[in-house]
């Protein structure tokens, strides 16, 4: 992906989380990896979205009625995973998991992401920051390292308000970013494991195509 097509994607994702409405509250909008890097082409656009959990069941709360039978048809936890009110909106966009509940990471996906561009999003119910350690330390722990999440990140939106400097910053790839590997090891990774972590995750980027999603919970 050309470096300013990629900016030109995380600017349209920032512009519809402020004026659509979301099937789940967000929180926070980040970026990371090739495109913090400042890289030109861009392998693959990581966008990291932080999402509030519905609490309780919002069909209460809502003049829109019941979602429509025939479009959402089999479709469990309506106004309980995802927001009523989108899922009358876009119920086009509406995504289940296998057992056929809607999945708040992939609506996020179908409303944010085009199907056809190299673009990954990572939706979790916590902060990039501390998501970043935990994932560490689950993967170190298992030896799992394609759970990794690339700590090289850039905050660009929080609580309604957009960080127009970092967009700037970003836009120029002027951000000092150190190398996978050290910055795994800044983070407590022994040196050999953030070796073989950063390796791995690199391997898993090389595989990887089109858009694709990952949901989390901590």
């Amino acid at each position: 992906m050309d470096r300013t097509d990629a900016i030109d994607r995380v600017e349209t994702i920032l512009e519809t989380v402020e004026s659509d409405p979301m099937p789940v509250p967000v929180r926070e909008v980040w970026v990371y990896g090739d495109v913090a890097l400042g890289l030109d082409p861009i392998d693959r656009l990581d966008v990291y979205v932080t999402k509030d959990v519905l609490l309780g069941d919002d069909r209460e709360d809502t003049d829109a009625g019941e979602p429509d039978p025939d479009a959402l048809e089999g479709v469990r936890g309506i106004g309980k995973t995802i927001r009523t009110e989108w899922a009358q909106r876009y119920p086009d966009l509406v995504r289940t998991n296998p057992n056929g509940y809607a999945a708040p990471e992939k609506c996020l996906a179908a409303h944010l992401l085009p199907a056809d561009e190299p673009v990954h999003l990572e939706v979790c119910n916590t902060g990039f920051d501390r998501n970043v350690t935990q994932r560490l330390n689950g993967a170190v722990a298992r030896e799992t390292y394609a759970e990794v999440l690339d700590p090289r990140g850039v905050c660009l939106w929080v609580d309604g308000e957009r960080d127009d400097e970092a967009l700037e910053r970003l836009r120029e790839g002027s951000f000092a970013m150190p190398t996978l590997e050290e910055a795994l090891s800044m983070l407590g990774a022994d040196d050999d494991v953030a070796a073989e972590a950063a390796e791995t995750v690199h391997r898993e980027r090389d595989r990887s195509t089109g858009s694709s999603v990952r949901g989390d919970v901590v």
